[in-house]
């Protein structure tokens, strides 16, 4: 059990830390050729979200896969834990899209 919540946390924090850490450098992109850097950032979250949750868990069909195999054998067990990884990674990328909107909409 210890194993799976360190993934959980492994996985969350990956996808976070992409959408962070690509929106901030994309945005230096915008900055270099005299674009919003804000309006940027904000658009690099919508645009990364789906890639981060996709790449922190691997970035094949691996889990699919195993999602398939485990619903059509029965193994509820192995089921849950890969929602509980598909959830997680969903959930740092939505919270990482949540901090970078908060931090390039100041006045909303």
């Amino acid at each position: 059990m210890e194993r799976f919540l360190v993934k959980l946390l492994y996985i969350f924090f990956t996808s976070l830390g992409m959408i962070i850490g690509g929106t901030f450098i994309g945005s230096l992109s915008a900055t270099l050729s005299g674009y919003g850097p804000l309006r940027t950032m904000s658009q690099l979250a919508k645009d990364l979200k789906i890639w981060a949750a996709v790449a922190a868990i691997g970035g094949t069909f691996d889990s699919l896969q195993v999602l398939e195999t485990s619903l059509l054998t029965g193994q509820i067990r192995m089921l849950i834990k890969q929602l509980g990884f598909l959830l997680a990674a969903f959930a740092g990328a939505h919270l990482g899209y949540v901090l970078i909107l908060a931090l390039s909409n100041p006045n909303k």
